[in-house]
């Protein structure tokens, strides 16, 4: 089978199927495997495809958006393995901004509870940060229902007002020349700012967030360092000097 009969074929399973294992489009093209991930790296960085452990996945998109709850019970224990390590880079005395965000809410149980202050646009984050007595400010503006996340006008004048040692930003898309994005323009105006105000800035996402690209960008891959749970090494080589990975490991 010629090479473009493959990627059609890898895509069309996908169209159908949304996931595809390696090893099943190893039997179907009768090929080796090497030249199937071969055909997943080109794919991948053609923006076809999403490499996964043991296989492709369809890219979501762009408007694709999960709810806060739908966003909380997935790849839990991944999102609480980065939060750990985020939160040990708090430091007494930092004023640190707090994205909205099911990974970053993860953060506060590990976060000092003394000598910090914390900004945030997240409404679900108040109150395990109240629970734990730390001072917390909220930005005003209008609430996203969907994300549980303040965004707007309001939002941004009242961010103004500060500046943080730290920002912690979640993302719904990383690429190497996309950068980060997110579904909402609103939303991504409030992250841009935020990392903009900060004096380092980073972004906490699980590994299923690499390839794919959202519809608003947020800033380019080389403005933050990411916390991430896994990295294979064909992603490791792609990022290679773009930009500063943390892989955090149990």
């Amino acid at each position: 089978m010629l090479t473009p009969e493959r990627h059609q074929l890898i895509l069309d399973l996908l169209k159908e199927n949304n996931t595809v294992k390696l090893q099943e489009l190893v039997e179907i093209t009768n090929t080796s495997e090497s030249t199937i991930r071969r055909d997943l790296i080109q794919l991948e960085e053609e923006n076809q495809l999403k490499r996964i452990h043991g296989g492709a996945q369809r890219l979501q998109g762009k408007l694709q958006e999960p709810t806060m709850t739908e966003k909380s019970f997935k790849n839990l224990q991944q999102k609480q393995q980065i939060a750990k390590y985020a939160a040990s880079l708090v430091e007494e005395g930092d004023s640190i901004y707090l994205d909205a965000g099911s990974t970053i809410r993860e953060m506060i149980e590990f976060l000092p509870s003394k000598n910090i202050v914390v900004v945030t646009n997240g409404i679900t984050h108040l109150t395990p940060l109240l629970e734990k007595q730390i001072p917390t400010y909220v930005i005003g503006g209008y609430c996203k229902q969907k994300t549980d996340a303040v965004v707007g006008r309001g939002a941004i004048a009242s961010l103004e007002q500060y500046r943080f040692d730290k920002c912690f930003i979640g993302v719904n898309g990383i690429h190497p020349e996309q950068g980060f994005t997110t579904p909402d323009q609103e939303e991504a105006m409030i992250k841009e700012r935020a990392i903009a105000l900060s004096r380092q800035a980073f972004i906490v996402s699980d590994y299923t967030k690499f390839s794919e690209v959202s519809f608003a960008k947020i800033i380019d891959i080389d403005k933050a360092t990411i916390i991430t749970n896994e990295l294979d090494n064909e992603t490791e080589r792609i990022y290679t000097g773009k930009t500063k990975i943390k892989v955090v490991t149990i």
